[in-house]
């Protein structure tokens, strides 16, 4: 009997690469969205994995909704990537963000719990959640101290699946994971608008890429990587949560460097910054500690910032010339 898998939120970057991670590893993979006959599902499609997938409407903020489908589709793992994943947009939208990251969590547990089948859940968690640790690599004992609606949101869902497992006996599992980016982010990610920009620029624009704050720093990773840690999480025994991140931090301006770097540029004749794009509470670095995923999950990241910008680039390109398909390496 093949494995089910039902991955809420399917049409985002993260849940296409475990779509396709699952069918490559022999799942019947069900997709969850709040309309599945109208949605797009463009990363399916550019993935080229559209077709095998089994697509359901799912609103995981209602809880009537989620039941339904768990008993409809009797999934041996549910990967709970759904919700407002922009931490900019959050500022804007603070109460859909809570609703649709921590509601949405709430229901998936609470219906695990209602339904009594063996299901192994995993939930997105984010490094939003630590705050601003300054040069503390954080791992999975660094207190949270959210500074966005949207690490708010994320850590009172981190704290629902933990009181679940302990509660319940739910083998619920968090991937505390920091940035992980690809070609399938889409432009209002700050990373996808710099190699965007830069591209066009490259093949003749002659627009000024206006971005915020370059000086924060981040754990830049390669998603691909990730989605592999979020499977091996619900092949262990024993639910735990785990940090994923590449162990590696730059600042923003070496990643806008490389991209520029790499299409032929000095990005500095091309870039101008704008403080009105300054978040209100903005993180200044962010360090994180894998160690406990290296050791337990035999996880590592194989791609860090320099490769992770010279591939969005290069595959950005390629797809442009029409002559490659978007595939993870």
């Amino acid at each position: 009997m093949k494995k089910k898998a039902l991955i809420c939120g399917v049409s985002g970057q993260d849940g296409a690469y475990l779509a396709q991670l699952l069918l490559s590893k022999g799942y019947e993979v069900y997709g969850g969205s709040r309309d599945a006959q109208m949605a797009s599902f463009g990363n399916l499609s550019r993935l080229g994995i559209r077709q095998h997938i089994e697509l359901v409407s799912l609103s995981i903020n209602d809880f009537r909704s989620v039941l339904q489908t768990l008993l409809k589709v009797k999934p041996d793992e549910i990967y709970n990537l759904a919700g407002q994943s922009s931490v900019g947009l959050s500022f804007e939208q603070p109460v859909e963000t809570l609703e649709s990251i921590s509601v949405g969590t709430l229901n998936l547990l609470e219906a695990i719990r209602f339904s009594n089948m063996p299901i192994k859940f995993y939930n997105a968690g984010s490094s939003e959640c630590f705050g601003d640790t300054g040069n503390v690599a954080a791992d999975e004992l660094t207190p949270f101290r959210p500074r966005s609606p949207y690490g708010v949101a994320k850590a009172a869902a981190f704290w629902q699946v933990a009181n679940y497992r302990e509660a319940y006996s739910i083998q619920a599992s968090t991937g505390i994971l920091f940035n992980h980016e690809s070609p399938l982010r889409p432009e209002r990610f700050v990373t996808q608008k710099i190699v965007a920009a830069a591209c066009r620029i490259a093949n003749g624009s002659e627009e000024a890429l206006t971005l915020g704050n370059i000086d924060i720093a981040r754990d830049w990773g390669w998603a691909p990587d990730y989605v592999e840690a979020m499977w091996q999480m619900l092949q262990k025994e024993q639910a735990d949560d785990y940090v994923i991140a590449t162990g590696q931090t730059n600042k923003l301006r070496d990643f806008i460097n490389v991209v520029f770097r790499t299409v032929g540029l000095n990005w500095e004749d091309h870039v101008r910054i704008d403080i009105s794009f300054f978040r209100p509470t903005d993180i200044a670095e962010g360090h994180a500690n894998p160690t406990k995923a290296h050791q337990h999950l035999g996880w590592k990241a194989t791609y860090r910032m320099e490769s992770v910008a010279r591939l969005m680039v290069e595959q950005r390109m390629q797809v442009e010339q029409g002559k490659g398909a978007l595939m993870p390496l």
